[in-house]
């Protein structure tokens, strides 16, 4: 090669490289003949967030930056008196028809406020369809249940306490219940002025109390407030490809890594037992069929069993499972093939091309979140 050539060479390689985003292709550049430089991506990571490597996600979806989380501002944000009535009902079995049951039961503290059942038991053991959605983050939940058939804490509040196959309790009788205990009268008194109890007093306080309920902190948010170390190499890589690679971000991004937004994943089971339309029997549009509302990852590891029906028990499986694209279901019949609520897998999901230990990365950084 010329010297002339030369020159020609590297400054076509510099156009190239100038064409790119600096912040992606600092990311890129980590990476050589399938290996990963570990060295290369601490340096690309221990700039400040706006510095990172640029998110890649699938078609024109507008994703926001992660961030860490922080605890609610107390008492600033939601006095005492109504933070303590509100975890009092929260966590007060009176509220079910059968004295049995409580909002907690169903949304554990210790498992990011979800249960570790794939459905949980309601009144007299009924059971629904429906694994209980973790609750950190929720302040920021634009609506609420997997279909989204909630446009508010508020409006959510009192669902699972009339739901027959929940905690069936009779709305018309709750107040009187509540007012009959020892203690209540005393605490909706310092949280409302006066002891009188009512639904919408209900509603709110227990609004007001899930509005404090975010993730515990974790690693990921030392890492993103400045603690280079908090992320071992193999977290480090997973994060790397969480907003890469895998294209995680398409759907969970911002500070509680959901989009707020429905999605078909495949597992509409449609035609089979575990079959539910989603956001369909919401809507009543035949786009909706299968959709169900993206949840948070935040603590993710936490809130297992996994998705909508709480079928999946491992992360690593569900790694797998979206590295393959995910399912695509077949009309198993004429009928269903005619049909026009057949679902349709998101466009978003695409094959990942994701290695052994590129999935075991990522498994293990969501493991940190």
């Amino acid at each position: 090669m010329t010297v002339i050539n030369r020159i020609r060479m590297t400054l076509l390689a510099g156009t190239l490289l100038a064409a790119l985003p600096a912040a992606a292709t600092a990311g890129e550049a980590c990476q050589a003949a399938g290996n990963w430089d570990i060295q290369c991506l601490r340096q690309a990571y221990g700039k400040p967030l706006a510095a990172w490597p640029a998110p890649q996600v699938e078609g024109q979806v507008a994703w926001r930056e992660m961030a860490s989380l922080q605890p609610p501002d107390l008492p600033a944000t939601l006095p005492y008196p109504l933070l303590k009535l509100g975890i009092r009902l929260f966590f007060d079995p009176a509220l079910s028809a059968s004295g049995k049951i409580a909002c907690a039961s169903c949304h554990r503290p210790e498992h990011a406020y979800a249960d570790t059942l794939a459905v949980t038991p309601g009144h007299e053991g009924r059971l629904g369809r429906r694994n209980a959605p973790a609750l950190v983050g929720v302040a920021g939940a634009s609506s609420l249940f997997w279909d989204g058939r909630s446009p508010s804490l508020e409006h959510q509040a009192l669902g699972p306490i009339a739901d027959p196959a929940e905690m069936a309790m009779e709305l018309r009788q709750l107040p009187a219940k509540l007012a009959a205990i020892p203690g209540y009268a005393e605490d909706f008194t310092a949280a409302w002025g006066d002891p009188a109890v009512t639904l919408e007093r209900i509603q709110a306080t227990l609004a007001a109390y899930q509005r404090t309920l975010v993730a515990e902190r974790t690693a990921f948010d030392a890492f993103i407030d400045g603690d280079g170390k908090a992320l071992d190499d193999q977290q480090l890589l997973g994060l790397h490809l969480f907003r890469t690679k895998a294209r995680c971000m398409t759907c969970h991004s911002g500070p509680t890594l959901s989009d707020n937004e429905f999605h078909n994943l495949g597992l509409t089971y449609f035609g089979r037992k575990f079959e539910d339309l989603g956001r369909y029997n919401v809507t009543g549009r035949n786009e909706d069929v299968g959709k169900f509302k993206t949840p948070t990852l935040r603590n993710v590891s936490r809130s297992g069993p996994w998705m909508h029906n709480g079928l999946f028990k491992s992360l690593r499986g569900l790694v797998n499972l979206y590295n393959a694209g995910m399912a695509r279901p077949k009309p198993a019949s004429e009928a269903q093939a005619k049909d026009p609520r057949f679902p349709v897998t998101s466009d978003l999901l695409k094959p990942l091309k994701l290695d052994e230990r590129e999935a075991q990365a990522l498994d293990a950084f969501l493991k940190v979140l």
